[in-house]
């Protein structure tokens, strides 16, 4: 087999992964973080992310992507995908819209470290603000 027979096998391993974990993926946001061949390079060639995105479109999914440096080649190389956005950030704020447990314990220190941004749009109000906003953030609550 050749290196790229092996390599989109290998992505639609990671594709069955995710829609075995998520079961329907129809309608379903998925995250793709970087999108290059490699670190530190733009270069798209061969890129798993393409067979990955392209297998997730099929199932139906939307895809938001982020790398950052491959944006403006994986722009033209998903030209007329409206199911695929591309973020300027891995994230510039954090919008809690369902009160989910794992979200109520998420380690704020470390979406911290992930975060480009630092505003929390609490729409729960899941959180004590004085404790967010020792930590850095901006805190917006809803009727608070």
């Amino acid at each position: 087999k050749s290196v790229e027979e092996i390599n989109n096998q290998a992505m639609l391993g990671i594709f069955e992964k995710a829609k075995s974990s998520l079961g329907e993926l129809n309608g379903k946001t998925i995250g793709v973080l970087g999108l290059a061949f490699k670190p530190d390079t733009d270069d798209m060639r061969d890129a798993p992310s393409i067979t990955i995105i392209n297998q997730l479109l099929k199932a139906g999914a939307n895809v938001k992507t982020y790398d950052p440096i491959a944006m403006e080649n994986a722009k033209r190389i998903f030209a007329g995908q409206n199911d695929v956005t591309f973020t300027a950030n891995v994230y510039d704020v954090l919008i809690i819209v369902t009160e989910w447990k794992e979200f109520v314990e998420l380690d704020l220190s470390k979406v911290k470290k992930l975060m480009k941004g630092s505003v929390i749009i609490d729409g729960r109000n899941i959180y004590d603000p004085d404790k967010v906003k020792e930590l850095g953030f901006t805190y917006l609550g809803v009727g608070r």
